[in-house]
C-alpha cells in the first residue's frame, strides 16, 4: 500500500466522512472578545432584525447553523455544543464572532442568589388565594 492512501484515510472517517479538525473552523482562534460571558449555561438568542445567515459569505457553515438553531428557540452554549457535535471552545469562538457581528446576543440566567425568596412567594400565594 502507498503512503497516499495512509494519509487519505487519517483525513477521512467512513462514518463521518472528511474530517475537519476544530482549529480550522476558529482560525487556529482559542478565545473571542465576548468569551468572558460564555460559561455553559449562557444563553444565546439570535437578535430579531437579524438577517438571512446564509447570505453572508463571511460566516463559516457552524456560524449559519448557531444563527438557525437560535432562531427558533434560545439554546445554552452547552445545547448548542451537543446539537453541532462540537468541543465547547469551537462554540464559545463562533458565538463570540456572531455577538461581535450582531447576528446573536447571549443572556445569562438569574443566579440563585438573585432569585426572591421562597417565604416572600408563599406570602403572595396566600394574598391571593385570599382574594
Amino acid at each position: 500500500m502507498s503512503g497516499d492512501g495512509q494519509e487519505l484515510s487519517h483525513w477521512f472517517d467512513d462514518e463521518a466522512g472528511p474530517v475537519v479538525r476544530p482549529y480550522a473552523m476558529t482560525r487556529g482562534r482559542t478565545t473571542s472578545p465576548n468569551q468572558h460571558r460564555l460559561d455553559l449555561i449562557a444563553v444565546v438568542v439570535t437578535e430579531e432584525y437579524a438577517s438571512d445567515p446564509e447570505a453572508d459569505n463571511s460566516l463559516s457553515p457552524e456560524h449559519v447553523d448557531i444563527v438557525e438553531l437560535c432562531r427558533d428557540a434560545p439554546q445554552s452554549v452547552a445545547e448548542l455544543a451537543a446539537e453541532l457535535d462540537l468541543p465547547i471552545g469551537v462554540v464559545r469562538v463562533l458565538i463570540g464572532d456572531l455577538v461581535e457581528d450582531e447576528l446573536v446576543h447571549v443572556t445569562r440566567p438569574v443566579p440563585p442568589a438573585e432569585l426572591p425568596d421562597e417565604s416572600i412567594l408563599r406570602d403572595v400565594i396566600s394574598g391571593l388565594r385570599a382574594l
